[in-house]
């Protein structure tokens, strides 16, 4: 579901970001300032899931048409920094992850609801995406997306 009327600005603490088998420690605007392009930030509950690795495949496989629309992906969930570079090397993934397992970032993005699994509830990521242009602003909002065809869509509505 598209939301353009949150206000959700990009947080200034650091986060661990994962790109191929590098880490870095970053915060998100200056990290926009670096790349001077517009930022995807898509939230996934857990690395090496089926639904999981099918969106970061596909956001993979369009880094290329995202980055000429002038934006980058980064990928986020709980996990750490191992599991990451496990995902990132299991599924050739092109993108880069960051590793919230203090859980500020899914905080401040308000994405850890409670869940049903199994008949039992527990606190975990809601499938999100927020959109933002170059100058840190967000231009839009995915809450509660299935994981199917998300990237794809994404790009046409870009």
């Amino acid at each position: 579901m598209k939301n353009t009327q949150e206000n959700i600005t990009l947080p200034t603490f650091l986060v661990n970001l994962v790109v191929g088998d590098d880490e870095h420690t970053i915060s998100l605007p200056n990290w926009l300032q670096e790349y001077n392009q517009g930022l995807i930030l898509y939230f996934y509950p857990k690395d090496n899931t089926q639904g999981c690795s099918v969106q970061a495949v596909d956001f993979s496989q369009l880094k290329q048409a995202f980055a000429d629309k002038g934006y980058q992906v980064i990928g986020v969930s709980r996990d750490g920094i191992k599991s990451h570079h496990n995902f990132i090397n299991k599924k050739e993934l092109s993108i880069a992850l960051v590793s919230d397992s203090n859980e500020m970032l899914c905080q401040h993005f308000d994405v850890i609801k409670e869940k049903m699994m199994y008949g039992k509830t527990h606190l975990g990521i809601v499938r999100s995406t927020f959109v933002f242009d170059s100058a840190g602003q967000m231009i839009a909002s995915y809450r509660n997306i299935k994981a199917k065809d998300h990237a794809q869509t994404l790009l046409d509505m870009l």
